[in-house]
Formats: C-alpha cells, sequence, structure tokens
C-alpha cells in the first residue's frame, strides 16, 4: 500500500463520490476505482457501501479513515523536517576532527560559524584518523578534518586546506635545545617518543624518519601529542610532532628541521557517491573558501 493510494482513499472518503473525487484528483475514475479496490483487496474488508453511483463509508472504512488520517499527518510531518533539513543554510551537519585540532582551529572555528549559519546545527567528532575514516564509511559522518586518509572500502575524497609544520622537540635541558634548527638526520641516536599506531600522524612521521635513515629507537607510543610532549619534557626522548597548543608548558623546546621540510598537510574529507545534504556541501564549500591558502592561524588574524 503505497502514500498516494491513501491520499486517494482520503479524498473519496471526504467526498463520497467517486466521479468528483476523480475529477479532484485530475485522474480517470476507473484508475481511482480500481486504486480503491486494490486497498479493499489488501485489507480483506469493503470500505464503502455502494448505493447506485454514491458511496458511503462503511464502519470499516471509517475505522480505517482514522489511521489513515494519523499516517498522512505523520507523512506531511516528516517531509516538512527533511525539507527544513536540506534546506540551505538550515540542517544539521556531522563534523570529524582529529585530536590536535580541538585545541584551537575547530573551536575558533565553530565560534565564527553562528555568524554565517545561525540556523545550521552541528554533531561533533572528535578522534583519531582511523575513527574518523570508519565513521566516514558507515555514514555517520558527513565531514571530517584531518591529514588524507584512504579506505579500502570506498572512495574517499579530500581538498587540502593548509599544511602543518612538525618541529622537533628535545627537553630543555637537551644538548640540542639552544638550536634553531637541526637535520632530521642528527637524532638517529636519540630515544624517541611516538604517537601510537593507527594515528595518521603517526604514519607520517615514520614516513620522514625512515627516509632520513633513521630505525627509531620508540621507547613510548601515546595516545596524544600532550602526552608525547609530557614524556619529551621530562627527560625521556625526542619527538616530532606539530606546534601543539601550551607546547611550552611541558619544558620542551621546539627546533625547526630545515632537512627535509617536515610538515602535514590538513584537509576536509567526505565519501565520495554518498549524499550530502546542502547544509553539509555548503559548509564543505565554506571551509574550501575559507581556508585555502591560508592557515587557520592567518585566518583569525
Amino acid at each position: 500500500m503505497e502514500i498516494q493510494q491513501l491520499e486517494y482513499f482520503k479524498i473519496v472518503a471526504e467526498m463520497q463520490h467517486m466521479t468528483h473525487a476523480a475529477e479532484r484528483l485530475s485522474i480517470s475514475q476507473p484508475a481511482l476505482s480500481k486504486s480503491i479496490s486494490n486497498i479493499e483487496q489488501e485489507l480483506g474488508v469493503p470500505l464503502f457501501d455502494r448505493q447506485g453511483r454514491s458511496i458511503i463509508l462503511n464502519r470499516y472504512g471509517k475505522l480505517f479513515l482514522e489511521s489513515v488520517d494519523i499516517i498522512l499527518d505523520e507523512f506531511s510531518k516528516a517531509k516538512e523536517e527533511i525539507s527544513e533539513l536540506i534546506k540551505p543554510g538550515f540542517g544539521e551537519v556531522s563534523f570529524g576532527f582529529i585530536h590536535t585540532l580541538g585545541m584551537s582551529v575547530v573551536p575558533t572555528l565553530m565560534a565564527h560559524i553562528p555568524e554565517k549559519y545561525p540556523n545550521m546545527k552541528f554533531t561533533l567528532t572528535q578522534s583519531a584518523s582511523y575513527n574518523l575514516l570508519k565513521g566516514l564509511e558507515e555514514g555517520n559522518i558527513d565531514l571530517c578534518l584531518s591529514q588524507k586518509i584512504q579506505s579500502k572500502i570506498m572512495d574517499i575524497q579530500w581538498v587540502e586546506l593548509w599544511s602543518e609544520e612538525l618541529f622537533v622537540i628535545v627537553p630543555n635541558t637537551h644538548r640540542f635545545a639552544s638550536r634553531e634548527s637541526i637535520k632530521l638526520k642528527e637524532i638517529k641516536d636519540e630515544n624517541f617518543i611516538s604517537i601510537k599506531r593507527g594515528n595518521a600522524l603517526r604514519k607520517i612521521v615514520d614516513e620522514f624518519l625512515e627516509k632520513a635513515g633513521i630505525t627509531a629507537n620508540t621507547t613510548f607510543a601515546g595516545e596524544e601529542m600532550h602526552t608525547v610532549a609530557g614524556f619529551v619534557g621530562a627527560g625521556l626522548g625526542v619527538s616530532l610532532i606539530p606546534d601543539i597548543k601550551g607546547l611550552n608548558e611541558y619544558n620542551v623546546t621546539k627546533i625547526r628541521v630545515t632537512d627535509p621540510i617536515c610538515e602535514r598537510k590538513i584537509g576536509v574529507s567526505w565519501a565520495k557517491g554518498r549524499y550530502l545534504s546542502p547544509a553539509a556541501t555548503q559548509f564543505k564549500n565554506y571551509l574550501v573558501e575559507y581556508y585555502t591558502d591560508k592557515s587557520p592561524v592567518e585566518k583569525w588574524k
């Protein structure tokens, strides 16, 4: 039974005249009669008593009409709610981002969004790149900010927004602490504090170390970069991380790497081929327009 059939039945029940109802619905009388007959066959009872050219709603029809009114009312509400959700500038966006962007970039971004899109609502997910990818694959996340991520089961689109420099960090008491720059190969004999595997940053750092001919003596792998900074500050090793907010609170010195230039690229990702609401599409386009050729820090100056 289809919604259209229910709508036809409601009109016939209101008018109790097949010809007039067909004219109002702009369909042929045989087609309307067939639609009502199909409903009656599916329910197993007649809904109207026929009296010549007139039809009268019987007790089964009256009972069915009560349910039809509820169904059509709920369907109308659902259409209206969905229409509001997909209206440009309105609706909800499920937005994910990697942990480090939750320290400053995303909070600052979200603080400015109400000015641009006062009627948009956001569901935010802060997690490692692996979990964000899973969210994209399962359709639980519309968009995410992260390094480039790739799926084995679907095509993930990614647009670069900005580059983020990676620095060698050492304890303030380290022999390299007075240095302004360093070649990455100079840390080859140092104990190394890393991010845990499964994090996209770990993969990037491992690639830089490999290119520099370094087999890292990883003594600890932390869940988050603040943990890594804490271990470095305690004198347990060195690391290679972005310039995270509050880094100077951990008794560490950051040193620019000149050979090779170490950076990670941050961009916005979404699942290709999956429906994106107008709100999500609008927000995606806003991110691309807003951050292209600018770092988040420069943007807010």
